[in-house]
């Protein structure tokens, strides 16, 4: 089936952005000519596709949330929020968003992503390179972990957790020790894609926000390849306005009901989506 212009348009401008960020100053330099006669020869990228998607229904939102983390699980839905003494954990009640339960996170910490493995959940900070286990029935803080580099999202398979930095790399972890296992680059098209922020688990595969767009990425957990690229623009203009803040960043799959809900920063409302093609 021959591509849509819309789905050429929204690969093309994913791409265009991953290549501008691997030829900044942290790009890798060397012999280009030497390395490409040594270097194994590889199978053409595939291009990723466009997903769609139709809104089966919207909720409340809570419009001073800066939303960084959201997940769904054992019918409730879990939200961790960012900005130095706006941090913390919640849980949000979705037919009226009103919040039933949170945790702080207190200053200096900038709070980001969350997930949540049995009874346990974890969160990470920005830039302070620590993250924090809570109890999910309690939300009390039962313990704390050090990481190196940015803590931007969370999100797990049921064994290991997965945490992205705002690099193309996403780091596999241990839950139990919270130690990187392996790690992998998301990339479309063999480019790296770059801000790769909050995270969610669906159907064997990850998905992404990614920091500044509208768009969300689906890609394999094991190459980092990106399958498929939903764009959220219209969403935003709904519940986000005109405040360039408010962002895309908030996917959570409900696994029982089969459901996937995605919201941004200062969004007002939360959307109950049918994705189609990814």
């Amino acid at each position: 089936m021959r591509r849509s212009t819309k789905s050429l348009q929204v690969v093309a401008a994913l791409l265009l952005g991953t290549v501008v960020a691997t030829c900044g100053p942290r790009a890798a330099t060397g012999n280009s000519a030497a390395e490409a006669s040594s270097a194994p020869a590889i199978a053409e990228p595939i291009l990723p596709t466009l997903c769609t998607f139709t809104v089966r229904k919207s909720y409340p939102h809570d419009p001073k949330a800066f939303t960084e983390g959201l997940l769904f699980d054992g019918g409730q839905l879990y939200e961790s929020t960012g900005m130095v003494g706006q941090s913390g954990v919640r849980r949000v009640r979705l037919s009226d968003g009103k919040v039933l339960q949170q945790a702080v996170v207190p200053p200096p910490y900038f709070g980001e992503g969350l997930t949540k493995l049995g009874n346990e959940m974890f969160s990470v900070t920005w830039k302070e390179g620590k993250g924090f286990r809570w109890n999910a029935r309690t939300f009390r803080k039962t313990g704390e972990f050090s990481y190196t580099g940015e803590g931007w999202g969370l999100t797990n398979d049921g064994k290991q957790i997965f945490m992205s930095d705002g690099t193309p790399v996403v780091r596999v972890l241990d839950p139990k020790s919270m130690k990187v296992v392996r790690t992998f680059t998301v990339n479309a098209g063999g480019q790296p894609v770059a801000n790769i922020n909050e995270l969610e688990w669906r159907r064997g595969a990850l998905m992404a926000n990614v920091w500044t767009t509208n768009q969300v990425v689906i890609f394999d957990p094991a190459s980092g390849a990106v399958r498929s690229v939903m764009d959220l623009s219209e969403l935003r203009r709904q519940a986000g306005g005109s405040d360039v803040e408010a962002v895309p960043n908030g996917i959570a799959y409900d696994e029982a009901g089969d459901r996937l809900f995605v919201t941004g920063k200062y969004w007002t409302k939360l959307f109950e989506i049918v994705p189609s093609g990814c």
